[in-house]
């Protein structure tokens, strides 16, 4: 067990670096459904898994430590919009610096056109559509990690769907 006083480190962690590395990708898509921009998602890992370090220990020690870590995810993106405080974005390029990279925008308009439509949503509508079409969690699973019973969980969902169809987001062939 880690005591107050001492600062987290990787060699007290063991097996850590073998679950960023594993579940960093599935956490950072997953971000970005509950997220609204690409920056935010990033923000939301990156603190996450910054907490999951201070806690290893009970985090590893969890009947299933991919669930606790969703969850985790799942709240600081509820909480980081409960906050409603201004957040940094950078305006001048210059100052980030740019670097050539391929143009890969028609791979991923279909994917941003998605995103941009569950930034939309309710963010209790967004995390049922996440974890249900992002993650492949069932009903039940949805409804353990959101606390919140089976029907809500299908009535979240299809209110989240409806919202999106009415906006002409989806259809119903893309579901």
């Amino acid at each position: 067990m880690r005591r107050p006083w001492q600062e987290p480190s990787l060699e007290r962690a063991p097996g850590f670096e073998e679950f960023v590395r594993a579940r960093s990708p599935r956490l950072l898509s997953m971000a970005r459904g509950l997220a609204r921009s690409e920056a935010d998602a990033e923000d939301l890992v990156q603190d996450v898994l910054a907490k999951v370090l201070l806690k290893w220990d009970a985090v590893s020690a969890a009947e299933d430590p991919n669930a606790y870590v969703n969850r985790m995810l799942v709240n600081a993106a509820t909480s980081f919009w409960r906050r409603g405080v201004q957040r940094e974005s950078p305006s001048d390029s210059a100052l980030i610096g740019e670097r050539p990279v391929a143009d890969e925008s028609h791979a991923l308009a279909e994917r941003d056109a998605l995103l941009q439509a569950l930034a939309r949503l309710r963010p209790k509508h967004r995390a049922v559509l996440v974890l249900r079409y992002y993650e492949g969690l069932n009903d039940h699973e949805i409804a353990a990690m959101l606390g919140m019973a089976h029907a809500s969980v299908r009535s979240n969902a299809a209110r989240g769907l409806a919202a999106l169809r009415k906006a002409g987001l989806i259809n119903e062939t893309r579901v």
